[in-house]
């Protein structure tokens, strides 16, 4: 039994000391605790701070990037500004063009279409003039024909006329030349004669 005692003194003695040191450990406790909360909240201040460099940082990039972005987006609007209106000048153009070229061939059409009908008119009457002509010309060798046809006639019947009176007058003649031909044939023989040459031999 003592011994018991005796440890129990000494424990409670032990706790006496401890109870007497107390309020220090505490006080070094909530100091120690008060730095580590202080450690602590300035690491999170520290960290705080990084991810707001961190967020300002990629909110600069992002700004920067948007500002890329925009000024791409407008040079492409602008771009696309320079293109619709350069399509439009080309459309405009190429709608000018179309109408001018629409009425030169309009103005072609017509002026062609005019010297078809000239063309045709002309044509027409050279028609026209070409057969008259022709029969004019059928008329003119008709009248031609009927005109040599009593020509013929006319100088067949003189030619007859002319040789029958030819023939009486060379009938009337005939005994007026037998005898002149008989006189010159006589008179042609006594010649040779008198050169000593026979009128047969000859």
């Amino acid at each position: 039994m003592p011994p018991k005692t005796k440890g129990k003194g000494r424990k409670t003695g032990a706790q006496k000391k401890k109870k007497k040191s107390s309020p220090d450990a505490e006080a070094e406790a909530k100091h120690r605790m008060v730095l580590l909360e202080k450690e602590l909240l300035q690491d999170h201040l520290a960290l705080q701070r990084d991810e707001t460099r961190r967020a300002k940082a990629s909110e600069e990039r992002l700004k920067q990037r948007l500002q890329g972005l925009e000024a791409e987006l407008e040079k492409a609007q602008s771009e696309r500004d320079a293109v619709y209106a350069e399509m439009s000048r080309q459309r405009r153009a190429l709608q000018e063009e179309l109408r001018t070229r629409s009425k030169q061939l309009e103005e072609e059409v017509r002026s062609l279409r005019e010297q078809l009908e000239t063309c045709q008119k002309e044509a027409k009457t050279a028609r026209e003039e070409a057969e008259q002509a022709l029969r004019e010309q059928d008329e003119t060798l008709s009248q031609l024909r009927a005109h040599v046809a009593n020509m013929e006639a006319e100088y067949e019947e003189i030619l007859h006329g002319s040789l029958d009176c030819l023939l009486a007058k060379l009938r009337a003649a005939k005994p007026q030349w037998d005898a002149a031909v008989l006189r010159l044939h006589t008179r042609h023989k006594e010649q040779l004669r008198q050169f000593a040459l026979n009128p047969l031999e000859l």
